[in-house]
C-alpha cells in the first residue's frame, strides 16, 4: 500500500516538474507512513514539507498543489492536508484488506523480497575456538548470526554462511598438551596438571577416546617431558612459559605424532561444535580452516602486498604493520623475531581471502570484548587496497543467565561455564532462538530461564506460537462442527469486517513486508520478534472479542479467512527466527 501511494506521489511530482512548479533537478525522498491517529486517514507524507526549501514555497501550498496533481486512483477515497503541510490518505476498504488475499496467494513468500543483484554477502558467526564446548555467549552469537542471515536471504540477499575454525596457534597446542597429559593420566602417570591447561571433563572424555583408538601408542615419559621446562606459577615459576614449555617438549618428544594428538583434540570439539550448532538449527555453507591460509599461501601473499605496499618494518627483529597510518592507536606486529607469524596476520590473510573469493560485503559478528580489534582489521583491508566499508562487524553481548532474581554462576558438568547445549536440554531450542534476537545484539541481556520455560502471556515466544496454534484450533473445531472454511467467500467478504479490531490487525499484516526490510537493513533481527509478539498480542485480544464459528456463512469465512493470513505470516516471521509454529499446545 506505501508504494502504491508512493508511485502516486512520484506521479504527482512528475507532473508539477513538468508544469514548471517545481524545479526540474529536485530530487524528493518520498517517504510514507502509518497514521498514528485514524481520524488523520491511513497513510501520510511529509512531502510537502521536504520540497519548500528546494522549491521555495509554503509547505502547505506545495501540498494543494501535490494533491491537485495526484493521478486518479481507486485506491484513495480523499486527501487532507494537516499541520505544515502533512498530506493524509484515507484509503478504501478493498484497497487495504487487498493484503490478506496477497498473503494467502503468497503463502511462505509473502514478506520475502527477490534477489535484486548477484552481490553476495558473507555473513561469519560464532568461529569459536575449537578448544572447548559453546558456552551461552556463543549461543547469543549463533542465535543473532543464524537470524540475522536468514533475514538478510529473505530481504532479496545472496547470503553464504561461514565458521572460521581457529584450528592452529596457541591455543589449539594448549588444548593438545591438555589432553596429552590426561591420556598419560589414563595410562598410569601422576601429573600436576597445569594451571593454564583446559580443566574441563571434556579433556578426560577426548583423552579416553583416544587411548581407546592409540593404546599406549603416544606414552612418553613424564620427565622427558617437563625436562627443561620452567616451574609452574603456583611453584613459584610462569603459567604462560610453564605452558608454553610443555608445548614445545611434546612437540619434540611426539615428533610427527603430535598431530596425532592434536587432531584427536580439534576433531573432537569440533565434531561437538558442529552437532550442537546443527541441533540449533544453525548450518553453514563453509566450515573455512585457519590451518589452509597458511598451507595456501594466503598468509605470505597477504604479508608480501603489504610489504611492497610499504606498510611493514622491522624493529628488534620483529615485522610491524604501519596500522597508524590507518587510525589504530599503535602498529601491530604480523611476524614474530623467530619467524612466526601472528594471529592478527592469519585474520589479514582471511579477511583478503574472503574479498578473493568474491563477496561483495562481508559480515563478522563478534563478541563485545573485540570492540578495539575492528580498527586494525579496517586498517589492514584499506592497505591491502579493499574499501574498509565492505566489512560490517556487529558485536553481540554476553547473556548473563538468571533463574527467577537469582544469577546462574556455574554448571556441574562444565565447571566454570554454562554450556549451549545445557540451556537448549533446560529451556529448549525455540525459548532460546527467541530470546536471543529479542534486544539488539550489542545491548546486555538477561535470560530469564524460569520465563524462557513458563506457558504464559509474559512468555513472549509462547504467547506468539500460542497465536499460531489457536487460529489452527479454530479451523480443526470448524471441521469437527461439520463445517468448512470457504476462502474464496472469505475474501469476497472481507468488507464486512467493520470493527476496529479486525481493520487493525489488517493494517498490521501490512506492516510486515517492511518490517523485514527494514530489519534487514539495519541488521536488527529483533525487529521481527517485537512485530510477531505485537502481531499475537492484537490476534489475542480480537479472538477473545469475537467468536468465529457463527451462524452468518460470509461473516465467518471473513473471519477465518483474516485469521488465516494472521497465522501464516507467524509462520513465516517465525522461520526467520528460527522458531517453529506449532499447531497445537
Amino acid at each position: 500500500m506505501k508504494e502504491q501511494i508512493a508511485h502516486l506521489l512520484n506521479g504527482a511530482l512528475e507532473t508539477l516538474k513538468a508544469d514548471g512548479k517545481i524545479p526540474a533537478d529536485v530530487e524528493a525522498n518520498i517517504q510514507v507512513e502509518n497514521t498514528r491517529d485514524k481520524s488523520h486517514g491511513d497513510l501520510a507524507t511529509n512531502l510537502a514539507m521536504t520540497l519548500a526549501k528546494p522549491a521555495r514555497n509554503n509547505p502547505r501550498a506545495i501540498a494543494e498543489m501535490i494533491c491537485a496533481a495526484l493521478p486518479a486512483s481507486e485506491i484513495v477515497n480523499k486527501t487532507e492536508i494537516a499541520g505544515p503541510g502533512f498530506i493524509n490518505f484515507f484509503v478504501n476498504d478493498s484497497a487495504i484488506y487487498s493484503v490478506v488475499n496477497d498473503i494467502l496467494a503468497q503463502g511462505e513468500q509473502f514478506g520475502r523480497s527477490p534477489a535484486e543483484s548477484d552481490a553476495r554477502v558473507q555473513v561469519e558467526f560464532v568461529s569459536a575456538n575449537p578448544t572447548g564446548p559453546l558456552h551461552v555467549g556463543h549461543g547469543r552469537g549463533a542465535a543473532y548470526g543464524a537470524t540475522l542471515a536468514d533475514l538478510l536471504e529473505a530481504a532479496g540477499t545472496n547470503v553464504e554462511r561461514e565458521y572460521y575454525v581457529n584450528d592452529a596457534g596457541r591455543q589449539m597446542n594448549i588444548l593438545a598438551v591438555s589432553v596429552l597429559l590426561r591420556y598419560l593420566e589414563l595410562l598410569g602417570a601422576t601429573i600436576t596438571f597445569p594451571s593454564n591447561g583446559y580443566q574441563g571433563e571434556y579433556i578426560r572424555d577426548i583423552a579416553n577416546d583416544l587411548k581407546q583408538d592409540q593404546g599406549d601408542a603416544l606414552q612418553i615419559s613424564l620427565d622427558d617431558l617437563y625436562f627443561d621446562v620452567i616451574a609452574d606459577e603456583p611453584a613459584g615459576g610462569d603459567k604462560e612459559l610453564h605452558i608454553d614449555g610443555l608445548i614445545e617438549r611434546a612437540q619434540s618428544i611426539l615428533g610427527e605424532q603430535y598431530w596425532t594428538l592434536f587432531d584427536a583434540g580439534l576433531n573432537s570439539i569440533l565434531g561437538d561444535i558442529r552437532e550442537d550448532l546443527g541441533e540449533f538449527g544453525v548450518d553453514y555453507q563453509c566450515w573455512f580452516s585457519e590451518r589452509s591460509l597458511t598451507s595456501s599461501g594466503d598468509v605470505d601473499e597477504a604479508l608480501k602486498r603489504l610489504d611492497e605496499k610499504g606498510f611493514l618494518y622491522e624493529q628488534e627483529g620483529n615485522i610491524w604493520f604501519r596500522s597508524t597510518d590507518f587510525g589504530d592507536d599503535k602498529d601491530r606486529v604480523v611476524k614474530r623475531a623467530n619467524g612466526q607469524t601472528t594471529y592478527f596476520a592469519s585474520d589479514i590473510a582471511y579477511h583478503m581471502n574472503k574479498f578473493k573469493r568474491g563477496f561483495e560485503t562481508v559480515v563478522n559478528i563478534w563478541g563485545a570484548d573485540h570492540h578495539g580489534y575492528i580498527t586494525r582489521v579496517k586498517a589492514a583491508i584499506q592497505a591491502l587496497g579493499y574499501d574498509p566499508e565492505r566489512l560490517v562487524v556487529k558485536l553481540v553481548q554476553f547473556a548473563i543467565l538468571y533463574r527467577g532474581t537469582e544469577r546462574v554462576q556455574m554448571s556441574t558438568r562444565s565447571g566454570s561455564f554454562v554450556t549451549l547445549r545445557e540451556l537448549r536440554d533446560e529451556v529448549g531450542n525455540d525459548a532460546c532462538r527467541f530470546f536471543y534476537v529479542t534486544r539488539k545484539a550489542d545491548q546486555h541481556m538477561d535470560f530469564d530461564l524460569d520465563l524462557a520455560k513458563s506457558e504464559s502471556k509474559d512468555n513472549p515466544v509462547y504467547y506468539i506460537q500460542y497465536a499460531h496454534a489457536r487460529i489452527c484450533s479454530v479451523l480443526r473445531k470448524l471441521e469437527s462442527e461439520g463445517m468448512a472454511w470457504d476462502q474464496a467467500q472469505g475474501l469476497e467478504s472481507l468488507a464486512r469486517l467493520e470493527a476496529e479490531a479486525e481493520r487493525d490487525l489488517v493494517t498490521a499484516l501490512g506492516k510486515y513486508p517492511e518490517t523485514v526490510k527494514n530489519a534487514a537493513a539495519n541488521f536488527e533481527p529483533h525487529q521481527i520478534a517485537n512485530y510477531l509478539r505485537d502481531l499475537a498480542s492484537d490476534y489475542h485480544t480480537y479472538y477473545n472479542g469475537h467468536k468465529m464459528l457463527i451462524d452468518d456463512a460470509e461473516l465467518r469465512n471473513a473471519r477465518i479467512t483474516l485469521s488465516v493470513a494472521v497465522r501464516q505470516v507467524l509462520a513465516n516471521g517465525l522461520k526467520i527466527l528460527g522458531v517453529s509454529a506449532p499447531e497445537q499446545m
